[in-house]
């Protein structure tokens, strides 16, 4: 993964656990829920391009 886009991914990710919380901080059960579940499949997809990307490159 070049280096542009694992900071935009990082930055991303990032934002992601920062809504979780303020959803727990605002007492917001269902945003927190599903920023959680959100955040889960994005840091996943991440490792999903990472390993094509690395696949494809012959790494």
């Amino acid at each position: 993964m070049n280096k542009g886009l694992a900071l935009l991914w990082a930055v991303i990710g990032t934002a992601l656990l920062a809504a979780i919380s303020y959803g727990m901080a605002t007492g917001s059960t269902g945003m927190a829920v599903l920023f959680s579940v959100i955040s889960f499949f994005f840091i996943g997809a991440g490792f999903i391009v990472k390993a094509k990307q690395r696949k494809r490159s012959g790494q």
